[in-house]
């Protein structure tokens, strides 16, 4: 499994943490050991670029995910093929102001919306009240249980 992290947004992360985490899901989803998958960290600036370009809204988010080859999750028996998921985008800056409103970490905030990113680019959403609710169940397990085994 190749997963790539790039931090350019100035702000200091142990990047070693969220391809730790971009395994740990990648594995509990049941995606080929092959996937490749880019974790980029950026400033607000180039967030709040992005956020217009992509998703036609003002401000920076707190994180993008931008699918490759469309992958969906596998099963034990029958893993997802091989390929590239995508690259998920993470503002630290923005994690970091959800952070002190919800009462944990900036690196928890920034392991959470990882997985959140990541749980979009296999295609989960959160449009509609039941796809919201089997996202962020999975979300929460999924980033509980990498917590605990750290």
């Amino acid at each position: 499994m190749t997963i790539e992290v790039n931090n350019e947004s100035g702000f200091e992360v142990d990047e070693a943490e969220f391809a730790a985490i971009g395994r740990f899901v990648l594995d509990a989803m049941h995606v080929h050991p092959q996937t490749e998958l880019s974790i980029l960290m950026v400033d607000t600036d180039v967030m709040t670029d992005l956020h217009v370009q992509w998703m036609d809204e003002p401000g920076p988010t707190d994180v993008l995910s931008f699918p490759m080859d469309e992958l969906r999750p596998g099963t034990e028996d029958e893993p997802t093929p091989a390929g590239l998921l995508g690259d998920v985008v993470l503002c630290p800056e923005v994690a970091a102001a959800q952070a002190v409103k919800a009462g944990h970490s900036t690196e928890e905030e920034m392991l959470l919306l990882t997985t959140h990113g990541i749980l979009h680019l296999l295609g989960y959403d959160h449009a509609e009240p039941e796809e919201e609710k089997e996202m962020f169940a999975l979300q929460r397990h999924l980033l509980l249980t990498f917590l605990a085994s750290r």
